[in-house]
């Protein structure tokens, strides 16, 4: 006659047991990995950073060589010495050198007018930004001034 109560198996394979530690080692590897990317991602995001950094330093020393660089001379270059960005996020340099001196462009002066004559002066600046953990960027920025010159 059979009665409510089940007996257990004598002995136990461990199916459940092998089936457990597979599934945690294959959490294992997948959480390394969420966190191996995450890494990798954090690094690249930061490096965007700096090389954009390098960039904005780059322009900012254009923009100051442009408008403190004056009055140019053709015969010496302006040379802007290495300074440091403000917040400490790197720092920037530039020279600006004289080109070459063209007819200014046609319109809008008086070429001949009581005898003067004008010129266009081109002048080039090669700008470089450095943030702090060593990404560069070089720009360069061509530009004329018109005054009085020519033949």
């Amino acid at each position: 006659m059979r009665t409510g109560i089940q007996t257990l198996p004598t002995q136990q394979r461990g199916a459940v047991l092998v089936v457990g530690l597979v599934l945690l080692l294959v959490l294992t590897i997948l959480a390394v990995s969420t966190i191996r990317t995450a890494s990798l991602e954090v690094a690249m995001a930061t490096n965007m950073r700096y090389a954009n950094n390098a960039f904005q330093l780059a322009e900012t020393a254009i923009d100051f060589s442009a408008t403190t660089g004056g009055p140019w001379n053709t015969a010496v270059p302006f040379v802007l010495a290495q300074t440091p960005a403000p917040y400490g996020l790197g720092s920037f340099q530039a020279t600006a050198t004289f080109n070459e001196e063209t007819p200014p462009p046609a319109g809008g002066y008086s070429v001949g007018v009581g005898g003067a004559t004008f010129s266009a002066f081109h002048f080039d600046i090669v700008a470089q930004g450095q943030s702090n953990r060593g990404a560069t960027s070089t720009h360069t920025q061509s530009f004329y001034i018109v005054g009085p010159g020519g033949p």
